[in-house]
């Protein structure tokens, strides 16, 4: 605080010539008006001076306010994996007691058995296959547990396939880090990295006498934590982890970044050699991958929003959980600071939106050109977690009821179980789950159904109950006119409710209501709940908005969650159960073989139609875009024909101008040709009517969302009032979106403005992943 201040006094003329100081004043003042954040500390600097320093808001709102000070010392969060990690890491190799290609059980030799192939550079570009994050619950404590756990974790994918960004990565590297060098990360990073660089309030576990000046995370019971880490894992690790657990300011990450721009050195000292520096800020992720990461830093990637707009490729930083970033730019020598704890006092609120504004109003403010560097960068608009160009995959995959029938249904045996499931409800050898029930002598009272009924060939609302003819045990409809959930009395007499239906991962795919209301139920009643889980056929890994607005809600998206959630029906049912704080005895019986980046055609099983209008895994991926506007009355999206899902028509859509629109856009991962179609049911039905029809020619790149706002666009450009978007607004969730559709926005804008609140999101549900 101040060598700051004394830096500002000392150089007035830089602070005046920086004309930004209005509008970050508005941009911040403006966030913590409307509650985005309680307040935050900016510090932007150029050509080695601070030209803007200020406090914005509170430091506190709870249990009293307390005003915001530029010296309030912030819980840093995923900044200690660049700031203390990756700096150590630096050290480590710069006095070559660590190589960057190096199979991590070079120095953890229990890795994985010792027979890992991955890399301590894949753990570093976030290309190790790992999972994000350890699982918690069951509860543990103890670094050296959370390490075992770290050591232990299986991959998810092969090395080098797929960017998946994950805490145990930076966990892994912070053991690299103690075992090496002999000391804890803390200790190593005091010494080696802090000290040098002047960086006095930077530490893990920050002492009593600092409480006073920390920016209080999220409440804990009655209070705040404060000078406690936030992040749970790290927190079981008694606050000392490779992922998270730094405390520091604004002027300590000032000092960093002047260091930074310096290629190594300040006031003289020479903390890291330029070679270290620009190996380690420069591109290292393998070359056929869109994400550009360095070691340890972002530099273009789903998750360098805080680059802005305008700062040049080259540059590089990260962000933080709690509301702390950093971004620094070799190029125009400069650095934009920004420190909040968004989270306090609860959880929930993105400011990915107000990072890019601070920066972008920064780099335009500093009025330097970027030394002829023009690339601004091309992964704006990748959503989640810019998965693409995966490598393919044979697996074998057995689904949670095979995995229960292995067992013997042990876990099952003695309770009187209510089965929700329909036709898709089978084993690999294809018994139906409540066959292979009965057969192993378990109690099953009642089959619950959900839409489309058991046989799963019904169109309508109009499903009655019934008795199973083989098994002769009663089934109860979910999806009539009057009941969409158990009752009290259907639930008498059943210990536990088990669910085994195959999803296609979309959002208005009605079964994951089917799921909530059951698991809601179950948590009323007292009764056990079981979910045998089955894959996510259009992947694990992307996840694609919008989000869905509560006052949207209805039986096509009563959760919050995006269009291309990325859940398994056991993940999904955790968050359910966790964010709706429903308390329900929930069990996942986990597949076996399954990997986050799996496509159907990966697992090894036989394709049941899960509806009668889902009939391919290309028409499942086309769906979350092509669906969500189906509810206009005057448009075909193929229902009555042999094609779902894959054309779309009208009788005012004249196909080769749609198809010439579509394919002028330039979309990526998908071609358009146009065709003619007879509906023999639904809507148009008898009638020829023309349209377009979709060939998938890279679904790794193919994003299924930004693919129904493109045919809405192009719809709306070539005829216009045609369409009814307003009638589709539950199926598409998003006011926001709703009207951009309706105002034929330009849809990469709008892919561009989802990306905030699905980011949000992918932060909450990466408590859930099961795999």
């Amino acid at each position: 605080m101040k060598a700051l201040s004394l830096l500002l006094v000392a150089l007035p003329a830089a602070a005046q010539m920086f004309s930004g100081g209005p509008a970050l004043d508005e941009a911040i003042s403006k966030a913590v008006t409307e509650g985005l954040i309680p307040g935050a500390v900016l510090v932007v600097g150029h050509n080695g001076q601070v030209v803007y320093h200020k406090a914005y808001g509170s430091r506190a709102l709870v249990p009293e306010r307390e005003a915001m000070t530029e010296d309030t010392i912030f819980d840093a969060a995923s900044l200690t994996k660049v700031i203390a990690t990756t700096s150590s890491m630096m050290r480590l190799v710069g006095d070559g007691k660590v190589r960057i290609n190096d199979r991590v059980t070079v120095y953890l030799p229990e890795f994985q058995g010792g027979k890992s192939e991955i890399t301590v550079r894949d753990l570093m570009t976030h290309f190790s296959g790992l999972r994000p994050d350890l699982d918690m619950p069951p509860t543990w404590r103890g670094y050296d547990t959370g390490i075992k756990l770290a050591l232990a974790d299986k991959p998810v994918n092969p090395p080098g396939a797929k960017f998946v960004y994950s805490d145990i990565n930076f966990i892994l590297l912070g053991e690299i880090v103690h075992r090496v060098s002999g000391k804890t990360l803390a200790d190593f990073a005091r010494d080696e990295v802090f000290a040098p660089a002047g960086m006095r309030e930077s530490t893990f576990n920050p002492p009593v006498s600092w409480m006073p000046r920390i920016a209080p995370t999220e409440l804990d019971g009655a209070r705040p934590l404060r000078g406690v880490v936030h992040d749970p894992t790290s927190r079981a690790m008694a606050g000392v982890a490779g992922h998270a657990g730094l405390f520091t300011t604004a002027a300590d990450l000032s000092r960093f970044a002047t260091m930074m721009l310096n290629l190594g050195e300040i006031d003289g000292q020479r903390v890291f050699s330029p070679l270290v520096v620009t190996k380690f800020t420069t591109p290292q992720t393998p070359a056929d991958q869109p994400i550009l990461r360095g070691l340890g830093w972002d530099i273009d990637s789903p998750f360098s929003s805080n680059r802005g707009e305008l700062f040049p490729l080259g540059s590089f930083g990260h962000t933080g959980f709690t509301g702390t970033s950093i971004w620094i730019d070799p190029a125009s020598k400069s650095y934009v600071i920004l420190l909040t704890n968004s989270v306090h006092p609860h959880v929930g609120k993105s400011i990915t939106s107000l990072r890019a504004r601070v920066a972008t109003i920064a780099a335009a403010s500093i009025g330097v050109a970027p030394n002829g560097v023009t690339l601004s960068g091309y992964n704006e608009t990748i959503v989640g977690a810019g998965l693409r160009r995966a490598v393919a995959r044979n697996g074998q995959v057995k689904n949670g009821i095979d995995v229960l029938a292995a067992e013997n249904f042990a876990t099952l045996r003695g309770k009187r179980i209510g089965l929700i499931t329909n036709h898709t409800g089978r084993l690999a050898d294809g018994r139906r789950n409540v066959d292979a029930m009965k057969s192993a002598g378990i109690d099953v009272r009642v089959l619950f159904t959900p839409e489309h009924g058991i046989a799963g060939k019904r169109d309508d609302e109009k499903i009655s109950n019934q008795v199973d003819e083989v098994s002769g045990v009663p089934i109860v409809s979910l999806y009539n006119e009057k009941t969409r959930r158990p009752t009290e009395a259907m639930l008498a007499n059943v210990d536990a409710l088990v669910y085994d239906i195959q999803d296609v991962g979309a959002r208005f795919y009605t079964y994951s209501c089917t799921l909530l209301n059951t698991l809601e139920e179950a948590g009323k009643n007292k009764k056990e709940y079981f979910v045998l889980d089955r894959p996510n056929p259009i992947t694990g890994v992307k996840v694609e908005g919008p989000m869905i607005d509560r006052d949207l809600e209805s039986f096509v998206g009563c959760f919050e969650m995006p269009l291309r959630h990325g859940l398994t029906f056991g993940e999904l049912a955790q968050m359910m159960n966790g964010e709706r704080k429903i308390g329900a005895t929930l069990k996942v019986v986990k597949m076996s073989g399954w990997q986050r980046g799996d496509w159907f055609d990966s697992t090894a099983q036989t394709w049941i139609d899960p509806s009668p209008n889902m009939r391919s895994l290309n028409a499942a991926l086309l769906y979350p875009g092509v669906a969500m506007l189906e509810y206009s009355k005057n448009y075909s999206v193929g229902r009555g024909t042999d094609a779902p899902f894959e054309q779309i028509g009208a009788d005012w859509i004249r196909g080769p101008e749609l198809a010439r629109a579509l394919n002028g856009r330039l979309i990526p991962g998908v071609r358009v040709y146009a065709t003619k179609f007879l509906p023999v049911s639904s809507n148009f039905a008898g009638k020829f009517i023309e349209g377009v029809r979709f060939v998938v020619t890279d679904r790794e790149a193919f994003d299924s969302t930004r693919f129904g706002l493109e045919i809405a666009y192009a719809i709306s450009k070539l005829y216009p009032g045609k369409l009814d978007i307003e009638a589709s607004r539950r199926l598409i969730g998003d006011r926001a979106v709703v009207e951009a559709m309706k105002a034929a926005e330009d849809p990469r804008s709008t892919v561009t403005r989802m990306d905030s609140s699905v980011r949000g999101f992918l932060d909450i549900r990466a408590r859930y992943l099961i795999y």
